[in-house]
């Protein structure tokens, strides 16, 4: 049997075993945990989601940080990951710059 896609917030709760009114309340503090809201107001949510609430929960209730802490530490998180792809396509730019600075400087020499 396949996997769903989407899950109940009742699901999400027993899968991180954290209450649903934090799950809810963790909704208004942190950006990145937005669900699918149906049209009649039901929450689904991703195994994206569920990656993301037990990050926090590790972070909260693990390593003591305050929620404030872990969005902070969350979204620094973001930024180092975002950070290297800019590293290597600057990288990537910067050697082939080489490469047409080197055949610009043998094109002179011809000349």
């Amino acid at each position: 049997m396949a996997e769903r896609t989407y899950l109940t917030i009742a699901e999400i709760a027993r899968r991180t075993q954290l209450p649903e009114y934090t799950i809810r309340y963790w909704e208004q503090k942190f950006r990145f945990i937005r669900p699918l809201r149906l049209s009649s107001g039901h929450r689904r949510y991703t195994h994206a989601d569920i990656d993301t609430l037990l990050e926090v929960k590790d972070l909260v209730f693990v390593k003591g940080y305050s929620l404030d802490g872990a969005r902070k530490a969350m979204a620094a998180k973001k930024r180092m990951k975002k950070t290297p792809a800019k590293a290597a396509t600057a990288a990537a730019k910067g050697s082939l710059l080489d490469e047409i600075r080197k055949d610009l400087r043998e094109l002179i020499k011809e000349l």
